[in-house]
């Protein structure tokens, strides 16, 4: 089958790709009253240095939300908090009303509908644009199902949809690899769109884009928003104030500022521990 080979081989990686888990059904997420996720309270320390200090951060079910600061601001220490991949020393880290985070796996956390897409690209470069989206689809990932799948009229609809919003439909049968820099970063993301998630954690976006391909990347997060919760880490401050509407601004693991892009400019803690430098 066409696609042997390949499973055989990404079967033996030893490294876990977040969109190739097992999925299971999805819990019900609450919402109504409040925000798709919270982090109340959070620290987490390594060797001494504390990474996260009594955080606090809410976002929003459907809003775009960036977030700013220094290198060692506890950025991606957030992220990995909320996606499992580190635990905190205290604090509590909901999604929805009822889901306790802390609680679960890095792959039970992916399929409650989170997806994270981290700075490198990391797509399946000897593949199709098209074998990518479809190897990322949400379905039964265990061998046998695998090995026997053939695509619906519906699966191969929605592959094409999300070819359409990623801006990538003509390039379909192209190899991945191939691709420039800027239209790996809109692959990967629209790897993670097939798994139709409630919240996506996208760290620096637009690191190392054409300006034209920032311009897209900006059009394309901003388009997610409302049917997706889309947190966004990014340093470049042009892009930010193209596409935020609320910034939220760390420093030394805690939230210094949040509001608009005009408010957080005119922070003058944020010009003297950000901004200024």
């Amino acid at each position: 089958m066409k696609n042997l080979d390949h499973l055989r081989k990404v079967m033996r990686r030893d490294q876990v790709w977040e969109f190739m888990l097992p999925k299971a059904t999805r819990h019900q997420l609450d919402t109504h009253k409040g925000p798709i996720l919270y982090l109340e309270d959070v620290s987490v320390s390594f060797d001494g240095f504390k990474a996260l200090n009594n955080l606090n951060l809410y976002i929003n079910d459907g809003e775009l939300r960036c977030i700013i600061g220094a290198n060692g601001a506890g950025k991606t220490t957030m992220m990995d908090v909320i996606t499992g991949k580190t635990r905190p020393d205290s604090g509590t880290v909901f999604y929805g009303q009822t889901i306790d985070l802390l609680r679960l796996s890095e792959p039970e956390i992916a399929e409650l509908g989170i997806g994270r897409k981290f700075q490198k690209p990391t797509v399946f470069e000897f593949h199709s644009v098209f074998n990518n989206l479809e190897l990322a689809m949400y379905m039964d990932k265990s061998l046998w199902p695998t090995l026997m799948a053939r695509l619906s009229a519906e699966q191969r609809d929605r592959i094409d949809e999300v070819l359409q919003i990623v801006g990538l439909s003509e390039q379909r049968n192209q190899r991945a690899g191939s691709l420039s820099h800027g239209q790996k970063q809109w692959l990967e993301i629209g790897m993670l769109l097939m798994q139709s998630p409630r919240l996506l954690l996208v760290d620096e976006p637009v690191a190392g884009m054409t300006a034209q391909e920032t311009e897209r990347t900006a059009e394309l997060l901003t388009s997610l928003a409302g049917s997706h919760s889309v947190v966004v880490v990014e340093h470049d401050m042009e892009f930010v104030r193209s596409i935020a509407s609320t910034v939220t601004v760390l420093h030394e693991g805690s939230v210094l500022a949040e509001g608009s892009m005009a408010e957080v400019q005119s922070n003058p803690r944020v010009i003297e521990v950000y901004l200024g430098e």
